[in-house]
């Protein structure tokens, strides 16, 4: 194998304004920042990695995860990136309130290794598929006809899963939940639904909520993390009692977040996101949900292309994933092709070797 040793690392932020306001329990924002993070090898290889910023981690602001990566410079340069699952641990280790940082920057490692082995990420990952299809995600919306538009338009890519962004107040949730249902039927589109909660609800809330909607006969197949993380009382206790699958997301970061939800029994299934766990942590998650019978969703956070495919292989590649929901790319203004992956509305695919 050619030099895999760490030259250099560089990094620029991206700002992109946002098609829409993207709203849920935990705030609202009309573009998204990141940090793209470039890792260069000894023999030329580059590798991307991009680090998120977010509502559930507000701390982690772009200047901090520059900082990070400054810091962190001179300890990286020189580093074998066959190593990316050490280094990646030390990493955070030194920084464990900083997980998308160290994510950012073990993506990019992990790749620049992969182009240095001449292997691709799909089928690092194991090759499984060759197409996936996501949901596409309703922001908390109050405006009905900037709802509307964006459920026409989301129909019109084909889109037949949508992932409701709900807050806990029952009324609101209430009106969102129906005029979404409405806007749909109106439009001829078979559809299914799924439940988004951000943290935002409290145990007789959620359970309640719940109770509407199988009422009503919505087409619901799951609710994801509807109460605070750290309630591992009320998650144990909605998931016993909920009428659809609880997913949990903010609460597992790591295997040994994954480890504890299984012990506590606190939900169905788990959300892994690359964005937040990096690479070999979502390997090791993924594995242990699996021991454990419960369901995988393969997540993102508002992204661009740059972090969105190593969510996308890693769904491709491991064929294992009971729920697709990466859909941050419909947020962005964007192209339809990125390196071996295409975009078509709903579809993500990887093009033939004569396209």
């Amino acid at each position: 194998m050619a030099n895999d040793e760490i030259t250099t690392i560089h990094m620029r932020e991206v700002v992109r304004p946002l098609k829409t306001t993207f709203s849920t329990s935990l705030g609202h924002k009309s573009a998204m920042r990141s940090v793209i993070v470039e890792v260069r090898l000894g023999d030329g290889s580059l590798g991307l990695g991009e680090c998120a910023t977010s509502f559930i981690l507000p701390h982690e602001t772009v200047d901090r995860i520059r900082g990070i990566i400054e810091e962190e410079r001179p300890f990286l340069t020189g580093k074998r990136a066959a190593h990316f699952p050490i280094i990646a641990a030390e990493l955070r280790a030194r920084h464990p309130s900083f997980p998308m940082t160290v994510s950012g920057l073990e993506t990019a490692i992990w790749r620049a290794w992969l182009r240095n082995a001449g292997t691709s990420e799909v089928a690092w990952f194991g090759d499984a598929r060759r197409r996936i299809e996501t949901d596409i995600t309703i922001p908390l919306a109050t405006d009905r006809k900037a709802l509307k538009g964006w459920i026409e338009q989301a129909a019109r890519k084909g889109f037949t899963v949508y992932k409701i962004k709900v807050s806990g107040e029952m009324a609101h949730d209430i009106r969102l939940i129906a005029s979404v249902s409405s806007i749909l039927e109106t439009l001829g589109v078979r559809h299914t639904l799924r439940l988004d909660g951000n943290q935002g609800f409290t145990k007789a809330g959620c359970l309640a909520f719940a109770d509407h909607v199988m009422r009503k006969g919505y087409p619901v197949e799951l609710f994801e993390q509807p109460l605070r993380k750290d309630n591992h009382r009320g998650l144990r206790e909605v998931k016993k009692r909920s009428p659809f699958p609880v997913i949990l997301d903010e609460t597992v970061f790591s295997a040994k977040d994954m480890e504890m939800a299984l012990n506590e029994d606190l939900g169905h299934g788990v959300n892994i996101k690359i964005a937040k766990s990096g690479v070999t942590e979502s390997l090791s998650i993924m594995k242990l949900a699996k021991k454990g019978g419960v369901r995988l969703m393969a997540g993102c956070m508002t992204e661009t292309m740059t972090g969105l495919s190593a969510g996308i292989a890693m769904a491709m590649g491991t064929g294992v994933f009971d729920y697709i929901d990466l859909d941050s790319l419909h947020f962005l203004h964007h192209r339809k092709r990125y390196g071996e992956i295409v975009a078509e509305g709903a579809v993500y695919r990887i093009k033939d070797n004569d396209q």
